[in-house]
């Protein structure tokens, strides 16, 4: 099988024929027609074209600049999966007897899509120790009992974790809350996702995000995909890459599946791509899982060969000035044999050399990934090796030109930048503690999954999830539900129900329903993946009795601790919060002033349009790897879990992934020589067996991905994925699982 499209060419001898050859287009647009209809069309229209931002991914959209546009103001910005977010916001409430009606134990065999459309949450309800159904109280007994349980709780026995949900304003300040309390057992959902690259980042150039802004990419004749889906996962990003190679640029796709809308994509916003089609991929290599390390090291080697005929190739200047660590960095590439790369990367010597061809001719070139890069036990090396290429040739620290991590939710980089991380940056600890003459912890705190970890030992009376379905994204489904059934007191804040209400519940479970973004009674803000933060104005509720995150945490926290000098009663309004992160977060100095300005902006710092690195010695860093990958083992696969295009993140739409041609999500996608040489046909159900558990009756589909690696569907095949992570990072290897399939 050709592992290699060059400029749309054949694609090799096995052609699924059950995947659509048009993605997206038409279909997605009559899709968001039937379910705006199916909501209300004008009540859908009126909430996309709303000063709100979007409730999707990070790419961001909305905002002050109005609903369905960009920060450039590029109208119309808009996807199937904002539809999607939007559309279960205005579903319907749950009725009234629905947990009177079904027992817990039925709710626990209910998929995350069904949870899903039972409705929307309107008011609390409360399973105590014994208890078979969730049963409704008033707000007044749930913020009481919560309180009473917080005052009785040893604060290093609790932890505190947010979703990419929720606004800066409510992570904020329950960030603060629990620090006040007495812990820094605070965490995110960037654990479980992007965290390596946060890390990554950091050592190699000083910061943890995007090095770009949004209108680099308008100039940008070359980028490379590495790891990421976005035609499943960043529909929006799909126009930026039509666009590259409409001016003559190239898209190189690095991805071990063969994913058709990486190939080509009908972008609904263009009326051409729409009728005919857009050319991705200039080139689509398909490594093995986890391959990309020593494929980006073999693209160096050639690219260094190079150089030893064409100087010119390298940009010694930005190497010398402005780098360190070069020398080490070009004696491990040069000690790296062409035969181990091949072997551990999947890709012959011969593409690789293309490969570094292609980045030597070109001007301007971005390297973007998400987590085909980053869920891997040497994630944080696997980031930055793609840092090492940028440097290679001066790619960082210039327009044009510079890194991208593609993030998943919506607000998940802000939730980070406003601390609610385990530990606080010095100068954001030091200016807090200044503001209010307080003293806060200093511990180191755990991430998720030490949470995880310390609550199936028993460690934990209390957990408060702000958003989110954290039984849903753990590795290890099966620890994780008795984890958190060991903690006493679960306290979680939600739109709509998830698994986690029900395989993830503690010993005494809260389910408080709360306001979506677009029905915030106060304006919230939110932060792109190019670090842009944009002001939403909230409107209207749609249900009476919810209350705002931001609400019901100001006011558990003027409850519980009443005496502190913290004004909680003033942080009943966002605009105040905003003032304080104004003047305590580095960067954030414009959120004092945006309430009445609504000028959105990037945060100050983080875009490198010149070579200043805020790193300890003002330069980037060469990283050398020392975990650079395995081969594959024989009768073994190695497992990556996927998300479908009807899903987001673990909030599952549909069963479906159209993209994909695929009907169900209990399958196993494999490449059909490994089918023939087994003798296995399609549709046969196998057993998959991993170090950490078995997942029966899973249909084999076949599927145009590298031999000897195959792709599941998260969070369903949760099971089986090890609770090994990245040991810099913390983040689990959702993408690099050891396993065998055995034929039932």
């Amino acid at each position: 099988m050709n592992r290699v499209i060059e400029e749309q060419k054949p694609t090799g001898k096995f052609m699924i024929t059950r995947i659509p050859r048009k993605i997206a287009g038409w279909d997605s647009i009559l899709f968001s027609m039937k379910l705006s209809f199916k909501v209300g069309p004008w009540s859908m229209l009126k909430s996309l074209l709303s000063r709100n931002s979007c409730k999707s991914c990070a790419l961001g959209m909305g905002g002050q600049k109005g609903g369905m546009r960009d920060e450039r103001g590029v109208f119309p910005s808009v996807c199937k999966k904002a539809v999607w977010a939007q559309a279960s916001d205005l579903q319907p409430a749950i009725p009234g007897d629905f947990f009177r009606r079904y027992a817990i134990d039925e709710l626990k065999t209910r998929t995350p899509l069904e949870l899903e459309h039972s409705g929307r949450l309107t008011t609390p309800v409360l399973c105590a120790p014994g208890d078979t159904h969730y049963r409704p109280i008033s707000w007044e007994e749930a913020l009481e009992t919560t309180v009473t349980t917080l005052q009785t709780t040893d604060p290093d026995r609790s932890f505190f974790y947010a979703s990419g949900r929720s606004s800066n304003e409510a992570g904020f300040l329950l960030q603060l809350f629990a620090r006040v309390f007495g812990t820094n057992n605070v965490n995110n959902c960037s654990y479980y996702c992007h965290q390596a690259s946060g890390v990554g980042l950091k050592q190699s150039i000083g910061t943890g995000t995007a090095t770009i802004q949004l209108e680099d990419l308008d100039h940008t004749d070359l980028i490379f995909l590495i790891g990421a889906n976005p035609s499943s996962n960043h529909p929006r990003f799909m126009r930026t890459l039509m666009d590259i190679r409409r001016r003559g640029g190239k898209v190189i796709v690095i991805n071990p599946a063969r994913e058709r809308g990486l190939e080509k994509f009908y972008v609904p916003s263009d009326l051409r791509s729409l009728l005919f089609g857009s050319p991705i991929a200039s080139t689509y290599v398909q490594p093995h899982i986890n391959g990309d390390l020593p494929l980006c090291t073999g693209i160096a080697k050639a690219l260094l060969q190079m150089a030893e005929s064409k100087p010119g190739v390298l940009d010694r200047v930005f190497i010398d000035e402005y780098t360190d660590h070069f020398s080490a960095y070009q004696q491990y590439v040069a000690n790296s044999s062409w035969q181990e790369l091949e072997t551990l990367s999947g890709v012959p010597r011969p593409l690789m050399e293309q490969l570094a061809r292609h980045y030597a001719q070109a001007k301007n070139v971005v390297f973007a990934w998400a987590m085909g890069i980053t869920h891997h036990a040497n994630g944080v090396e696997g980031v930055q090796a793609i840092v090492n290429l940028a440097l290679l040739r001066g790619m960082v620290g210039r327009k044009q030109a510079g890194l991208l991590p593609l993030r998943g939710h919506s607000n998940v980089q802000g939730i980070g930048t406003i601390g609610f991380t385990p530990q606080l940056k010095q100068e954001f600890l030091d200016n807090l503690e200044s503001a209010y003459g307080i003293h806060l912890p200093t511990g180191e705190g755990l991430d998720t999954l030490g949470c995880i970890e310390r609550a199936h030992a028993g460690g934990f009376d209390f957990a408060w999830n702000l958003g989110g379905n954290l039984y849903g994204s753990n590795p290890d489904s099966r620890f994780a539900g008795q984890a958190l059934s060991n903690i006493d007191f679960v306290l979680y804040m939600n739109t709509t129900l998830n698994p986690s209400h029900f395989l993830g519940r503690g010993r005494t479970t809260l389910i408080l329903p709360v306001l979506a973004r677009d029905e915030e009674p106060e304006p919230t803000t939110q932060e792109s993946m190019f670090s842009y933060v944009r002001m939403s104005d909230g409107g209207p509720t749609r249900f009476p009795g919810l209350k705002s995150e931001v609400e019901v945490i100001a006011e558990i926290a003027g409850r519980v601790l009443p005496d502190s000098p913290i004004p909680w009663k003033e942080f009943h309004h966002t605009a105040n919060i905003r003032q304080v992160i104004g003047s305590v977060v580095q960067g954030m100095k414009p959120m004092q002033e945006i309430d009445r300005t609504r000028k959105e902006f990037h945060i100050e710092g983080r875009t490198l349009h010149e070579p200043r690195f805020p790193s300890v010695t003002g330069r980037a860093a060469f990283k050398v790897p020392s975990t650079p990958g395995s081969p594959l083992r024989e009768n073994h696969f190695r497992l990556m879990t996927v998300r479908s295009e009807g899903q987001f993140n673990t909030v599952v739409y549909e069963t479906q992934d159209k993209f994909r041609g695929v009907d169900s999500r209990e399958v196993v996608l494999i490449h059909p020589e490994d089918m023939e040489r087994r003798g296995w046909r399609e549709n046969d159900t196998v057993t998959v067996n991993s170090s950490t558990g078995s997942l029966a009756g899973q249909k084999l589909v076949p599927y145009p991905i590298t031999p000897g690696n195959i792709m599941m569907y998260f969070p369903e095949a949760n099971v089986v994925v090890p609770r090994a992570a990245d040991p810099q990072s913390r983040t689990p290897s959702f993408k690099s699982v050891d396993v065998t399939l055995e034929k039932e």
